[in-house]
């Protein structure tokens, strides 16, 4: 039996998925000062930009990138922050491409992850001006 093909559609395999980049994702972090207040600056490879920018990324992915930021900044592990750096490796390339550093903030609430992208990833007041 012989199936007819409608015009313009194609029975070819569709193309595969990009490979994921590989790690590392962070080059390097810094606190800085913001008035009396801190905030760690992660500062992404290319690669980590790459997965950023990636519509669906593994959790493995999001789980490593922590990882090193964590590696470079021990301290870091505190309430909220993960959340916040969730929310940066998820979205921040698709709201602003190309930022120098996505900045963490300890003193932050903690928050629902509704209200964490609602919120721009910086939810209890305004983004640093750097």
């Amino acid at each position: 039996m012989l199936l007819a093909v409608p015009a313009g559609l194609s029975l070819a395999a569709p193309a595969a998925a990009a490979p994921t980049p590989a790690p590392p994702y962070i080059d390097h972090v810094t606190w800085a000062d913001w008035g009396d207040l801190k905030s760690l600056r992660v500062y992404p490879t290319p690669a980590g930009r790459a997965v950023a920018g990636q519509l669906l990324k593994p959790q493995t992915d999001i789980d490593e990138a922590w990882g090193e930021v964590l590696a470079l900044a021990p301290e870091a592990d505190l309430p909220g922050m993960r959340d916040q750096f969730v929310c940066h490796f998820r979205f921040a390339e698709f709201g602003h491409p190309g930022k120098s550093s996505w900045n963490l903030e300890p003193w932050r609430p903690v928050v629902d992850d509704q209200t964490m992208t609602e919120a721009g990833c910086n939810p209890g007041g305004l983004e640093e001006p750097f």
